[in-house]
């Protein structure tokens, strides 16, 4: 690595950061946390959806106008520094780099766990060991390859999301019986326990923990205004996608599922998505989604390493951080933060 001046490159395109603000709504916060959100709040889960969605629309329009007047990586640190002093600069960026550091640790582990799917005998070690120098060369490398990557890894989530979420709809017309038992799909098998709410009102509630972490990652896409070549442009266009996003690939999504699968028989022990297709039979779809899982832990957790290396690289300009940390390579891309976050 060669230390250059430390400025980071503008090469994320708006093609980029739509698909990453399409992509970061596709995690493992939809395909393997929902599974607990689900057990919490039963079929009212997705009003927690629609209703921690609309919270976070507002806070990412918010952040969006910020970006436009100020596109720089350190995004709301910088923003909460310029505006309420150095140390509100300082709670928030370590505090988002230290929840980046913890969803990464999740989401590496739900990586080992989908793999473990079709390879049980491998301990997860060494999933873990080989997710992680994966994301570390992506992010190594300059950031239009990043952004390539969330964009085909994007392409292929939403690709399949869609595809199971008009299968299911297909299934719900046909009229097939839920799996194990003798009830047809539909308003049928959501309502199975005669209420929206089963566990009450605190159900609803205790599935929030849940239901904003699988929103984590989402401002990610203000820190790519120090990298966009139009952040002006890109960055308020990807933000407004998120209504329809939450919408689409959360309520839609679990919806459909709860429609067709008991959503008192969703244990948690794996993705409810596999769940339900191995269920109905169809251990193929089993295997198709399993591969969707695997790519959205992947996107996720390079999105975290981005995020949280770009955080610290911004900090290290306003001295929060050790000054080696603001170290560019002649990729135009924060080595050492990298590095950091792969050790971590």
């Amino acid at each position: 690595m060669t230390e250059l001046k430390a400025s980071l490159a503008r090469g994320l395109t708006a093609r980029h950061i739509r698909f990453m603000a399409l992509g970061s709504a596709i995690g493992t916060g939809l395909f393997y946390g929902s599974s607990a959100a689900i057990q919490t709040a039963g079929p009212a889960v997705l009003f927690a959806y629609m209703i921690g969605g609309a919270a976070v629309f507002i806070v990412m329009r918010a952040m969006g106008e910020m970006a436009v007047k100020h596109p720089v990586s350190g995004s709301f640190a910088h923003y909460a520094s310029r505006y309420l002093g150095r140390f509100a600069g300082f709670v928030t960026g370590w505090t988002f780099t230290f929840e980046m550091a913890i969803v990464a640790i999740a989401d590496v582990t739900a990586f080992g766990i989908y793999m473990g799917f079709w390879w049980p005998q491998v301990p997860q070690w060494i999933w873990v060991l080989a997710v992680v120098l994966l994301i570390a060369s992506i992010n190594l490398m300059k950031v239009k390859v990043f952004g390539e990557t969330e964009f085909w890894l994007a392409i292929l989530k939403v690709t399949a999301i869609v595809a199971m979420i008009l299968g299911g709809i297909l299934l719900i017309v046909l009229g097939v019986n839920a799996p194990g038992t003798h009830t047809a799909t539909g308003l049928d098998t959501l309502l199975s326990a005669g209420t929206l709410f089963p566990h009450g009102f605190t159900g609803l509630l205790l599935s929030f923990a849940v239901v904003m972490f699988a929103f984590g990652g989402i401002e990610t896409i203000g820190i790519t205004a120090g990298e966009a070549k139009d952040p002006a442009t890109s960055v308020p266009a990807a933000i407004n996608t998120v209504p329809w996003r939450i919408l689409l690939f959360y309520v839609a999504s679990l919806a459909v599922i709860m429609m067709l699968f008991d959503w008192r028989q969703i244990d948690g022990s794996a993705s409810p998505f596999v769940q339900f297709f191995e269920a109905l039979g169809l251990p193929a779809a089993a295997h198709v989604l399993n591969a969707v899982v695997i790519t959205a832990a992947v996107s996720a957790i390079n999105a975290d390493t981005f995020g949280a290396g770009r955080m610290l690289f911004a900090m290290a300009d306003a001295g929060h951080t050790p000054r080696s940390f603001a170290r560019v390579s002649r990729n135009g891309v924060p080595w050492m933060t990298v590095v950091t976050m792969a050790v971590v």
